[in-house]
């Protein structure tokens, strides 16, 4: 994968430009061989291939292949190959190769084209050759989806080209019914061209179930540039239905409108659409910006993420004559320290369970003075608790097991980390996995969360950050982030001078000002799409005001073990069935 491409791949909204069908070399092959299965047994006898592009004819491919075995005598009338014919012939090890090198960087057709291409790969995988990733193409399977009992009596390749008027007739040869699947092919496109498939991607995914009416709406993308940016659907009101973003704007909303988009509720978005707005933007990150800005702003109903970034809890230690640790809706400006912000309750509490099983504060919501005097909670019966209400603890040794928390939720997760460790173990040994696996959730919630709060506050404590990349075109990007917000994106033009581009860039760049807590003056979701970009490859930081770091020691360095066990479980989990598993290896039985 290049870089451009992994790039984008990390926004699953951005698509990749579609590939305008005159544009894509196809190589249409068809195979004879002596029966139905190459698992089974059965061998090649014949491959015949034609390497298209724009209706033009670039070159075929045409040999038969000793099989090694006798042909059926009904193959052999079927076909015309007899065993005469193949005995001189090369076998699939020499004519593998040769074919993969004809079709080397195209896209792969065939009619039914599971038989053909599992052939062809059962036998590149006998061979130990690594099969290209080719991408396919089926005309029989996309012609289920276009022909109708009007146009043929069924899908088969010689009812096809009947109906196509194709100059070959198919006869069970390999060159002849991959040039009869090349006019089928072409007639296909032909017809699709007509409800606004023009791209391998729409057709590639092409569903007869888009209505008419449907089809009909794709003149909403006409106005639209070929550029990046985002997208609004809205209604005959004016409301906002959708949100979304592209490197093509034109593109990719018109691959809604020909069953490009196959999420079911977009069906429904479509249906509702009166018009679409498009908003071109300099850059890729600023397009994913302002698409969260514009989803926060609207909320439209027919986006699933980022439509609440308010609803947010946060982890918060108190500051009063005894801490507590609470959670919290919002961040207030009253000098205590949050961890956050979590986008679930329940998240949130699995983190504060695992701050209380290591840290014996109190976890009563009741506001003392400096000498309480009060009746000790069942907590402080267990154990649990340092009992500050009835004079259990003195002020400074409360206060000394505060500064290791604060510590904790602010630099390093080694006391949560060693603590509940600890207990799991003990809990493995005695084959407890159940509760184990509570106390590895936990502990899991909270170091991301503190990894999450560490980050952000790194970078929304800095007044003014500003890094250029270059990218694939050979121009340099340029960001200006302020409190973790991002106010200004640009591209350099070219010939342009650089200083100066971003010193104009920056002077008129959105006016911040500082937030309070970690995420600062923009949702969190904002500031960690900016973080990303910020350490991808090829960043260079041009000017920094404050200080961008983060603790040494920091929880950053404890997540990878528990992003591997979340991989772990999820790969374990047939069917998307979710479990806990031990943290620990079961023993065999």
């Amino acid at each position: 994968m290049t870089p451009e491409v992994a790039r984008w791949e990390c926004q699953r909204t951005f698509d990749e430009l579609g590939r305008p069908l005159r544009d894509v070399t196809f190589t249409v092959v068809d195979l004879e061989t002596t029966g139905g299965s190459a698992e089974a047994g059965s061998m090649i006898t014949e491959i015949g291939a034609v390497k298209v592009r724009g209706g033009e004819v670039l070159g075929e491919f045409q040999t038969l292949v000793n099989p090694h075995t006798e042909i059926p005598p009904f193959i052999a009338v079927l076909t015309g190959i007899s065993n005469s014919m193949v005995s001189d012939a090369p076998p699939i090890d020499s004519a593998l190769p040769a074919f993969l090198e004809f079709a080397a960087g195209t896209v792969l057709v065939a009619h039914n084209a599971p038989f053909d291409v599992g052939f062809l790969r059962h036998f590149a995988e006998r061979q130990g050759r690594p099969w290209p990733r080719f991408e396919v193409v089926d005309t029989a399977k996309l012609a289920r989806r276009v022909i109708t009992r009007d146009d043929a009596p069924n899908c088969k390749l010689s009812s096809l080209a009947l109906a196509f008027r194709s100059t070959t007739t198919p006869n069970h040869r390999a060159l002849s019914d991959a040039r009869a699947t090349v006019d089928v092919l072409h007639g296909l496109m032909e017809r699709l061209g007509g409800l606004g498939v023009h791209t391998l991607e729409e057709l590639q995914t092409f569903s007869s179930r888009v209505s008419t009416a449907q089809r009909k709406k794709r003149h909403l993308a006409e106005g639209l540039p070929h550029a990046p940016g985002v997208y609004l659907f809205r209604d005959d009101r004016g409301q906002v239905l959708y949100v979304g973003t592209s490197r093509d704007l034109r593109t990719r909303v018109r691959s809604y409108f020909t069953a490009s988009e196959t999420r079911s509720r977009m069906g429904e978005m479509v249906g509702l659409a009166q018009s679409v707005q498009g908003i071109t933007c300099s850059t890729a990150l600023e397009a994913e910006v302002r698409e969260l800005r514009l989803i926060a702003q609207h909320k439209p109903r027919y986006n699933r993420r980022s439509r609440f970034p308010e609803k947010v809890h946060f982890v918060k230690l108190t500051r009063e004559a005894w801490p507590r640790l609470s959670l919290v809706k919002k961040v207030l400006d009253d000098d205590a320290d949050y961890l956050g912000p979590f986008g679930s309750r329940q998240v949130a509490e699995k983190c504060l369970a695992a701050l209380h099983e290591t840290f014996p504060v109190r976890q009563c919501s009741d506001r003392f003075g400096r000498q309480p005097s009060r009746t000790p909670c069942v907590l402080a019966e267990m154990g649990r608790c340092l009992s500050p209400c009835d004079g259990s603890v003195d002020h400074a040794t409360y206060a000394s097991v505060v500064r290791v928390l604060r510590d904790t939720l602010l630099q390093r997760p080694d006391e949560v980390v060693e603590a509940i460790n600890s207990r799991m173990a003990g809990l493995a040994e005695d084959q407890r996995f159940e509760e184990a696996s509570v106390h590895r959730d936990r502990l899991a919630a909270f170091v991301r969360a503190s990894s999450r709060t560490q980050r952000l506050s790194s970078l929304t404590r800095c007044p003014e950050l500003v890094a250029v990349r270059r990218e694939d075109d050979g121009r340099w990007a340029v960001h200006v982030v302020r409190y973790g917000r991002l106010a200004a994106a640009g591209v350099i033009p070219s010939g342009a001078d650089a200083r100066q581009y971003v010193e104009e860039l920056g002077d008129s760049a959105e006016t911040v000002l500082p937030g309070l807590g970690p995420v600062g003056a923009a949702t969190a979701e904002e500031s960690e799409k900016v973080l990303r970009w910020l350490e991808s490859p090829g960043v260079r930081l041009v000017d920094v005001q404050g200080e961008w770091s983060c603790p040494v020691f920091g929880a950053g360095g404890r997540t990878a073990v528990h992003d591997a066990v979340e991989e772990s479980r999820r790969a374990l989990v047939p069917f998307g069935e979710r479990r806990d598993l031990s943290p620990v290896a079961r023993p065999a039985r």
